[in-house]
């Protein structure tokens, strides 16, 4: 069998995250019905990040090992054919057996998009997350400057969270203004870190606002970071406008760093 690796990207609010799950209402469950009509063989796939329902992918790496022979633009195009048209493979690349789309991968990157304005998105329904407040740029910058490096991230992670270990690196944490007009503005915030944890950037999200509308002090997220007790941290920020950006890996793999849409979004 020969290893593939598939760039995949999705728009998530039609589905219950990645993973596979009873309802088959996932993207997991989607990919594999598609490899099993093209290939007219069963094929499980393993993904790079699991990503949350609701939760959109710009390059979601997968890998599987092939049961059949095809060249890789079939595997694209003849998958594609079977996919929903909210869900699409965007590059497939034959990879040694020692390659894994989660365990080689060095970090994970996402983005989320918030719309600052005092009227509710309509184009943007479910693509951005919405505050009705003013917030204020440089009070999130300085807090978010308090995430970066090594800590025990338990303030920010899910009750439900599987994770081994909450302590997990955080290597970048950049907040930009897209565009503004009076009352009106877009965010823009990036992360990257080794690993995340279950509900991590949404809760990270949550407190980054609370101290942009002047709830709190940018000095507050060190002191929830601290704490280790997710009540201490602001509630869970909506799912609508987080896209996971794909992971990292090192450059002997040969892999594409981003897709098309990524001119989109960045």
């Amino acid at each position: 069998m020969s290893r593939i690796a598939f760039g995949l990207s999705y728009s998530g609010q039609n589905y219950e995250g990645w993973q596979s799950q009873l309802s088959t209402q996932t993207v997991q469950d989607q990919l594999e019905k598609a490899l099993l009509a093209f290939a007219q063989l069963p094929i499980k796939t393993l993904c790079a990040g699991r990503t949350d329902a609701g939760v959109h992918a710009l390059q979601q790496v997968v890998h599987f090992d092939a049961p059949v022979d095809r060249d890789l633009n079939s595997w694209v195009r003849g998958t594609n054919r079977y996919l929903p048209s909210d869900v699409a493979i965007q590059w497939a690349q034959e990879m040694p057996a020692e390659f894994h789309a989660r365990a080689c991968a060095r970090s994970r990157r996402y983005s989320y998009l918030l719309l600052q304005s005092a009227v509710r998105p309509s184009i943007e329904h479910q693509r951005v997350g919405w505050m009705a407040k003013p917030m204020d740029l440089a009070a999130m910058q300085e807090a978010s400057r308090h995430l970066l490096g090594t800590h025990d991230f338990s303030s920010f992670r899910a009750s439900q969270c599987q994770a081994l270990s909450p302590v997990k690196t955080l290597m970048h944490a950049d907040i930009v203004q897209k565009s503004s007009h009076p009352g009106h503005a877009y965010y823009r915030f990036d992360f990257e870190a080794n690993a995340f944890l279950h509900h991590m950037i949404r809760n990270l999200i949550g407190c980054l606002v609370q101290v942009g509308i002047g709830a709190q002090e940018p000095q507050w997220v060190q002191r929830v970071i601290l704490a280790r007790d997710r009540k201490q941290a602001a509630p869970t920020f909506s799912a609508h406008g987080l896209y996971f950006l794909g992971p990292c890996y090192d450059a002997h793999w040969g892999l594409p760093m981003g897709t098309p849409s990524y001119d989109w979004i960045l």
